[in-house]
């Protein structure tokens, strides 16, 4: 997924401000280096700076797309490698496990587990027994 690209809302706001003051005077100086020069300046040093930035997400985006690539056919290769060894030296032999896989005759088989079910089942003693003789009364 590519990365969002950034916008300034500050920015926006600056280009219009801008565009607004230069319909009074295209020479605005309000004293303390605000002037409409140095204003647009940092406008357009800002515009540069976002862009860059921009560009460099899209340069990172890619850059990672082809990482994600390589590292898939690393994998693919790392597969048949050990498996190309497998076939020249056995799946049972040291070259084998050396080269990272387990040999055959190393390999636990898998035990099926039981199912935890008692062979007893829980029984339950009833009794009945009469609580002042009138109703009968089931106990555990």
């Amino acid at each position: 997924m590519a990365r969002r690209k950034r916008t300034s809302v500050v920015l926006e706001k600056a280009v219009r401000r801008a565009a607004s003051i230069n319909s009074i005077d295209p020479r605005l100086d309000l004293g303390n280096g605000l002037t409409l020069p140095a204003f647009s300046t940092l406008i357009e040093t800002m515009r540069s700076k976002e862009n860059a930035y921009n560009s460099a997400l899209s340069s990172l985006d890619k850059l990672y797309r082809e990482m994600l690539e390589t590292e898939s056919e690393l994998g693919d290769m790392t597969e048949q490698m050990l498996m190309a060894v497998g076939t020249r030296y056995g799946k049972s032999s040291i070259e084998y496990g050396m080269a990272g896989g387990v040999p055959k005759n190393q390999r636990r088989k898998g035990q099926r587990e039981k199912s935890p079910i008692n062979d007893e089942q829980p029984s339950i003693v009833a009794s009945m027994e009469s609580k002042n003789g009138n109703k009968p009364v089931a106990t555990t």
